[in-house]
């Protein structure tokens, strides 16, 4: 690792369908490496790209890829930080995006892709989002490892210059903030709340 080079790996984090593929995608556009393999594809889904990166997956059973890591960012589900070991320091960007276009979203995609979602009402879901977040929020903050910046959804559609700008100071890196907000497409902002 070069003495400029941060110590601390990026991850971006949040529920599915919550903007996690944007950021990444805007992390890329400002200069940073990001990690992924584009095992799965860009579809109608996320027509930018995944940004998926299979080891993510298997952290805790092998978390050897952290050592090539530092200074790069990766996308991981949030159900995974809590695979991710203490010797490494972590700056998580954490989406948010309200429940209800969180779960119309993945109706959408399921419907799309023909397959079937947990069969749950959608009060039911918000409420296992709830609490799962919450727990993940508290574990975050609880670990001196980890730094989190929470990132609305809605705020980086319609003001992604100034969520560009707080990516910039929060990862305490040169970044092109404007390449950064140009990546971002309003018009894939599709399931909106009311």
């Amino acid at each position: 690792m070069s003495s400029n080079e941060p110590s601390f790996l990026t991850v971006v984090t949040g529920l599915p369908r919550s903007g996690t593929s944007m950021m990444m995608k805007m992390l890329a556009a400002g200069g940073m490496e990001v990690l992924a393999d584009n095992i799965r594809k860009a579809d109608d889904d996320n027509p930018g790209g995944y940004y998926e990166f299979e080891p993510v997956k298997k952290t805790k059973e092998d978390a050897s890829w952290l050592a090539d890591a530092h200074g790069k960012a990766v996308k991981m589900i949030y159900m995974l930080l809590a695979d991710l070991p203490d010797s490494h320091q972590y700056r998580v960007i954490f989406m948010q995006r309200e429940y209800s276009e969180v779960l119309a979203s993945q109706e959408v995609m399921l419907e799309r892709r023909g397959t079937k979602g947990a069969g749950l009402a959608p009060e039911k879901m918000a409420d296992i989002f709830d609490r799962q977040l919450q727990a993940t929020r508290d574990r975050l903050a609880a670990q001196p490892n980890f730094e989190t910046l929470y990132v609305d959804y809605a705020q980086a559609i319609e003001d992604p210059l100034t969520v560009a700008s707080q990516i910039h100071d929060f990862l305490g890196r040169e970044m092109d903030t404007t390449a950064m907000a140009a990546v971002v497409d309003p018009d894939l902002y599709r399931q909106r709340g009311s």
